[in-house]
Parts: C-alpha cells; sequence; structure tokens
C-alpha cells in the first residue's frame, strides 16, 4: 500500500467577490512550477484539515484566516504516494496578504493577487493541481459562474 499524503487548499474570498491566487516558485522538479493557484499545505501529524487551513493563512500568506466550508476534495496516486486533498472556503481576519513568508520549511509563493477569473486556474488544473480542479468544479455554486 502506498504511503498517502493529506493536504489542504483554502479559497480565501475578498470583499468584493474575488478569490486570492498564488504563483509558485520556479523549481523544475514541480510540476506546477510557475503556475498560478490556491495556497496549500500538507497536514503534520495529529493536525486536522481546518487547522492546517489557519496555518496556511499564518505561514504562507502571513495572515489570520477564519475557515468556513469545505468545498470539495479530489485524491489522486502521486506515484510515491496517494494525495488527498481538500479545498476550504476562508476569510481574512487580520492582515493583508504578502509572499514569500519566512518561513523555509514550506514552499513559499511568489506572486499573489486577487482575481475574478477562474480561468486563470486552468493550466494548474490541466497539470494535475487538485485544488484548481476542485476549485474549477465548485466555481459556479461558489461564484455563480
Amino acid at each position: 500500500m502506498k504511503p498517502a499524503r493529506h493536504s489542504v487548499a483554502i479559497v480565501v474570498r475578498g470583499e468584493d467577490g474575488t478569490f486570492l491566487l498564488v504563483r509558485r516558485p520556479d523549481d523544475p522538479a514541480d510540476p506546477l512550477a510557475g503556475v498560478w493557484g490556491l495556497p496549500a499545505v500538507t497536514l503534520r501529524e495529529g493536525e486536522d484539515e481546518p487547522a492546517a487551513a489557519v496555518r496556511a493563512g499564518r505561514v504562507k500568506l502571513g495572515v489570520e484566516l477564519r475557515v468556513g466550508r469545505k468545498i470539495g476534495e479530489k485524491a489522486a496516486d502521486r506515484g510515491e504516494c496517494v494525495l488527498r486533498l481538500s479545498d476550504y472556503e476562508a476569510d481574512i481576519v487580520s492582515g493583508t496578504p504578502s509572499v514569500p513568508q519566512p518561513d523555509t520549511s514550506v514552499t513559499q509563493y511568489v506572486e499573489c493577487m486577487f482575481a475574478t477569473d477562474p480561468a486563470l486556474l486552468g493550466e494548474a488544473a490541466a497539470r494535475g493541481s487538485l485544488c484548481a480542479q476542485v476549485f474549477l468544479e465548485s466555481a459556479a455554486k461558489l461564484f455563480g459562474i
């Protein structure tokens, strides 16, 4: 049986109906290098999904989040492991997102922006990003598009 990896991504909503996108660094070993995606983090031992989502806001964006409802989840065989990923809605309680953050123990993003067009996640979804796929499958319900 392959080892499992469990991750969460956050759909950080702006006050004006936007959502936060982050750009991954240009790492040749990363199949999602350089694409726009959602902030995400792998769960630590004993950590639940909402706690991981709050941690992602803190260590990857420099903000405090209030985590809302679970949007959906997907799983995929990644060769060396099976990845299970869930998307959650979240609102910023305090702070302004900025990247990169100083925590080098996790992948840091190189750019962030609020957007209105879910199609910006198309490349990531096509390259296998589960969080982008879940978001795009739910975009009509989330944003009325």
